[in-house]
């Protein structure tokens, strides 16, 4: 058929996937979200690879739906902790309810996100809504917020499998992010993502993951 090439990944025999699977999840079920960073650098080099693994990641009609805009710069970093400080001390002091309250209180969160600053980058990623041929005419996207979400789990894990720690931030509302990183009205702001190493007294709550009976079910 036109437009397909051939696709014969090597086969694994039954058992070996089921090892690698095994050793995959050892590796994986160490990642901890991290709140306090060194402030050590992270090559450029490092990022790209990352960003490319996440373009990797399946989307709608494989329109690839994402933006990444990797910021290293200290005052553009500054301007959105600003900004973000700002939205999320209103949040705290006014928008949040009693119950999001409790279920925050583990893990130690509040307005101060020192981490905006001190991770050598922050990843701001965009969903586009819609592209923009060269006529100037809408090129329509398809399920947006499935494809950004599984590219930036591609990401979480590039970056955790390269010893890097990582922050997921949402401030609300995010428009700020747009403005401040110069993109089009076609996209928008997804989440916020601090790189970097943990730094020497970093700390993580002592928190349990589901067990597998209670996220899975199999019939």
């Amino acid at each position: 058929m036109d437009g397909f090439i051939p696709y014969q990944p090597a086969r694994v025999a039954p058992e070996q996937v089921a090892a690698s699977l095994a050793e995959q999840y050892q590796v994986a079920d160490q990642r901890r979200t991290v709140r306090q960073f060194a402030t050590d650098p992270v090559p450029r080099e490092a990022i790209e690879h990352a960003l490319l693994i996440a373009g990797t990641a399946p989307s709608g009609a494989h329109k690839q739906p994402w933006t990444f805009v990797a910021i290293q710069d200290l005052e553009v970093k500054q301007r959105i902790r600003e900004a973000a400080e700002e939205e999320e001390r209103t949040f705290y002091e006014s928008r949040i309810t009693d119950e999001w309250r409790e279920a925050l209180r583990p893990l130690g969160t509040d307005f101060v996100k020192t981490h905006l600053t001190d991770a050598p980058w922050l990843i701001v990623i965009f969903r586009q809504d819609y592209g923009v041929r060269e006529d100037g005419t809408r090129d329509k996207h398809y399920y947006m917020t499935e494809s950004v979400g599984i590219a930036t789990g591609f990401l979480i894990q590039a970056l955790h499998r390269a010893g890097l720690c990582c922050l997921t931030h949402t401030p609300s509302p995010m428009t700020f992010l747009r403005e401040i990183c110069g993109r089009p009205l076609s996209e928008k702001p997804f989440l916020v993502l601090a790189v970097g190493y943990a730094s020497p007294d970093a700390t993580v709550p002592d928190l349990a993951r589901k067990s597998l009976e209670e996220i899975a079910q199999f019939m």
